[in-house]
């Protein structure tokens, strides 16, 4: 990457860190908001996953209309959506439908985000450098989904306006983002993409050996990602006992686990294709920890489990990012980051698939049923390791 192009990449990371902090904010706020409102597991879950409900159109118009628009015109307005989903929250203290509704603009404006984000960074890369851009991009994302909940957690847990305080601090984050942006790049910029030609549907126009390699290898990659941490963050502090903490808990088990895909990026280049091979490995390990944390109660054993859940979704994270690099051209390179994030949201129904229908003392089964499904899926990745896009 050229050196006149370092501040243009602080400018697109630091988007990506922005909208990534925020989308983890209200996590470990959800035990707050479940003791005032009185809500279930399943809601709690629900409230969760919504955000996967605004992530699907995003993600799926938002890379095109990069793509014919120009990455910088359609990544600052979804970056000051990303903010007022943050200030729509300050509302939702009293009343379970506001919650709903900032939860779904939240991923409506997060995902575009980080398609697009995705897109350019891999822009600036230049196809040589594919692994660059993966590695920067997933620092980026994993480095703000690990300290926005760390953050709301410790504010929640030690500081004044538990639902408040949190907010408002991202809030200030996402404006600190944009100004940046603005003193780079500017309003007028278009950026990378902008080509009349592009269309306004996702539509990536792959070759027949890319859509091969994307449905066999990118897709699984891709619902690894966040199915994951997904459920480490969610599903694993309902198995212990003692509730007496879990706010804190949350948010520090929420960091460890996200941070853990921020810290394993270095390593994911020395893996090469064993990289989404290698994270749905330990995904599976992870689930298998958790189920055994619950029965022992061992609050490190979760700790580990989230440590492993995160690593292997940052690894698929990486792994996918670099798949669609090869496969995608930079006229659709967009709409082809549109459609991984998409896949790799569809994860997020793993919380609420685990809770919906069992009791919370018996979620042991469906985390079975997960890491049946992760070991499977690393088998197969591994097998799925030598395709090639010619």
């Amino acid at each position: 990457m050229r050196d006149d192009g370092q501040r243009v990449w602080w400018v697109a990371c630091g988007l990506l860190f922005a909208a990534a902090f925020g989308t983890n904010v209200p996590t470990p706020l959800l035990l707050i908001y479940r003791d005032t409102l009185d809500l279930s597991p399943t809601v709690l879950t629900a409230i969760f996953g919504v955000y996967a409900l605004g992530l699907a159109p995003s993600l799926l118009l938002g890379g095109p209309a990069s793509d014919r628009l120009g990455r910088v015109r359609v990544l600052l307005p979804l970056t000051v959506l990303v903010g007022a989903a943050s200030l729509l929250f300050l509302l939702g203290s009293q009343s379970l439908a506001v919650l709903f509704v900032a939860r779904f603009v939240q991923g409506l404006a997060s995902g575009a985000v980080f398609s697009v984000g995705s897109a350019w960074l891999q822009d600036l890369a230049g196809p040589a450098r594919a692994s660059t851009a993966a590695r920067r991009a997933s620092i980026a994302q994993t480095g703000g989904f690990c300290l926005g909940p760390l953050t709301s957690g410790l504010l929640a847990g030690y500081g004044p306006a538990p639902l408040t305080l949190p907010y408002l601090v991202h809030a200030a984050l996402v404006a600190v983002a944009l100004a940046g942006a603005l003193a780079v790049v500017g309003l007028g910029t278009p950026g990378p993409g902008a080509r009349d030609g592009a269309g306004w549907l996702p539509r990536p126009r792959l070759t027949v050996p890319g859509r091969r390699l994307f449905a066999r290898v990118t897709v699984p990659t891709a619902i690894c990602v966040y199915a994951f941490p997904s459920v480490a963050v969610t599903v694993l502090p309902l198995l212990l006992a003692d509730r007496s903490s879990l706010v804190v808990f949350t948010g520090v088990l929420s960091a460890a686990t996200l941070g853990t895909g921020t810290l394993v990026q270095p390593f994911a280049h020395r893996l090469g294709t064993r990289c989404g091979p290698v994270g749905a490995g330990l995904g599976a390990l992870g689930y298998a920890v958790g189920i055994v944390s619950g029965f022992a109660q061992a609050v490190p054993l979760t700790f580990l489990a989230g440590v492993l859940l995160g690593a292997g979704g940052g690894l698929c994270l990486n792994a996918g990012l670099v798949l669609v690099a090869r496969v995608s051209t930079p006229a659709t390179r967009g709409a082809c980051n549109g459609l991984f994030y998409t896949w790799a949201y569809v994860g997020f129904a793993a919380p609420l698939l685990t809770t919906s229908f069992v009791d919370v003392t018996e979620l042991a089964t469906p985390l079975a049923v997960l890491v049946a499904l992760s070991a499977a899926t690393s088998v197969w990745l591994a097998v799925r390791s030598r395709d090639r896009v010619v």
